[in-house]
């Protein structure tokens, strides 16, 4: 692309994780090195047992990793160990997670699923409501801002999960298998409310994803196997090899 190419959002060199050691040691991941830009929309591919969920944990700063380089939204994070001890802070500032199943709290109504983000982050009563409200009608659930919940569908949920991973307006989005349990119709909505968040926000959404019915969504993909990352490419709509 040149020399004016954008910083990543997301960017790690030679990362690896292990668990165990001797003979119940396992790789999760070898070496691994991508690079995620704003407004793009990346796919992680590969089998059950690849490293997929690792690498995602490891980018969210959760899984610690063994060695190697990562770097978030310009700032340096780990290299051959931490640089900063407030990864909480890190995540709730910088990274959206969404995952297969909403893991909405059942006890709070979508608007509080939202807005308790945004209280843990600092926001007042009022800026949290608003924002939480803007999110809500944005993704086209702020009609059932007082439903629980049990009582929405599939497509629904998720959309509120989508809501509450954007409350801190994160640069970087984390999804894993985010459109597994939604049929065709539902995923692809799904999708493009992600592609629009990548392309308004100039944030970057890495997907881990099994899900063939989305690939056209997708910018570039990557496929891991055995902990090894392979080169990105395009996505090969109708199955990938």
């Amino acid at each position: 692309m040149g020399s004016d190419k954008p910083q990543p959002l997301v960017e790690t060199r030679t990362i690896s994780k292990r668990f165990g050691e001797g003979d119940a040691r396992v790789d999760a991941l070898r070496e691994v090195s991508l690079a995620v830009y704003p407004g793009e929309v990346v796919g992680l591919l590969g089998p059950s047992g690849s490293g997929k969920t690792t690498l995602l944990n490891v980018i969210g700063c959760i899984v610690e990793p063994n060695a190697g380089w990562m770097s978030l939204d310009g700032e340096v994070v780990y290299d051959e160990g931490w640089r900063r001890s407030d990864l909480r802070r890190l995540r709730l500032e910088k990274i959206g997670f969404i995952f297969q199943f909403h893991n909405l709290l059942p006890f709070l109504n979508c608007f509080d699923n939202v807005a308790i983000v945004l209280n843990l982050a600092g926001f007042t009563p009022l800026a949290a409501r608003q924002r939480a409200i803007e999110l809500l009608e944005y993704l086209e659930v702020g009609h059932r801002k007082d439903a629980f919940p049990a009582q929405l569908s599939g497509g629904e949920a998720q959309r509120v999960a989508i809501a509450r991973a954007l409350a801190n307006r994160p640069r970087i989005i984390l999804a894993d298998e985010p459109t597994a349990a939604l049929d065709s119709e539902r995923a692809g909505i799904v999708m493009d409310l992600l592609r629009k968040v990548a392309a308004e926000q100039h944030a970057a959404v890495l997907a881990v994803t099994h899900d063939d019915k989305i690939y056209d969504r997708l910018d570039r993909v990557f496929d891991l196997r055995d902990g090894r990352l392979g080169e990105d490419h395009e996505p090969k709509v109708g199955g990938m090899t």
